[in-house]
């Protein structure tokens, strides 16, 4: 297995030291650092960047940084930390951006149907800001659409996931044949077929909303999709420019 490299390690630090400190002050932590819509009262400009930092437990925190040890230390053994960090942080904010566009269509969308059923806008903002509902917009928008437009508003997006994803694309780019696998799936798939098989199954649950046991997916899907495609955008430039010289420092 390979050694863990300084740049991972450093943000294996970071990681930690942040879901130490949210757990020890609490829920102010959440409402400063996690990424809030930009719509929101909550909405910071440094959210972007401080939500790949935060996690919502140990397990998420324990999965994000098992992955980020396991594909990141063997990028940045061929990038080198400068560019690893570039490439980590870029899908990060790739992450965040899709996550946030597809709120707004979400969100805007459910607005709205409000607004042609006569409701008041500033009421509408005032009411989610106060972390409220009104339970007429159910009767307009229905119980499932509802919690879309509710939650695409007033839910807060924690997590490294995006920039995760961003590794695994690369990792898949860069080690096709390598084999990889899942808990619940034992037989080794090779990255090729791995990474794909993975996205298409976030995409799945991103656009119906469940979760692979059913019931409503708390998961933020398309922040998945953002920091792959983001990564996956890098590695064909990358690729096509031979990698950049591969190493930046």
């Amino acid at each position: 297995m390979m050694n863990i490299t300084p740049t991972v390690k450093q943000l294996l630090i970071i990681n930690i030291i942040f879901f130490i400190g949210s757990q020890i002050v609490g829920d102010e932590t959440y409402n400063y650092l996690s990424l809030f819509f930009f719509e929101n009262d909550k909405f910071q400009g440094w959210q972007p960047l401080t939500h790949m930092f935060m996690h919502g437990g140990i397990a998420h925190i324990a999965f994000n940084m098992f992955a980020l040890y396991s594909f990141g230390s063997a990028l940045e053994h061929f990038w080198g930390g400068k560019k690893f960090l570039f490439f980590y942080i870029s899908c990060g904010l790739g992450a965040a951006l899709l996550h946030t566009g597809v709120n707004y269509f979400l969100f805007h969308d459910g607005l709205n149907t409000l607004l042609q059923a006569g409701f008041n806008k500033t009421d509408i903002y005032t009411l989610l800001n106060e972390g409220k509902i009104d339970t007429q917009w159910t009767d307009v928008l229905g119980a499932s659409g509802i919690d879309r437009f509710a939650g695409s508003f007033a839910s807060p997006a924690v997590g490294a996931s995006g920039a995760i994803y961003g590794l695994l694309v690369a990792f898949a780019f860069m080690f096709p044949n390598a084999e990889l696998a899942l808990l619940f799936i034992p037989v080794p798939i090779k990255a090729r077929y791995f990474v794909p098989g993975l996205l298409v199954v976030d995409l799945f649950l991103g656009v119906s909303g469940k979760s692979i046991f059913g019931g409503a997916s708390g998961i933020a899907h398309f922040a998945h999709i953002g920091g792959a495609l983001v990564g996956f955008l890098m590695m064909w430039y990358w690729k096509k420019n031979q990698f950049n010289k591969n190493r930046w420092d």
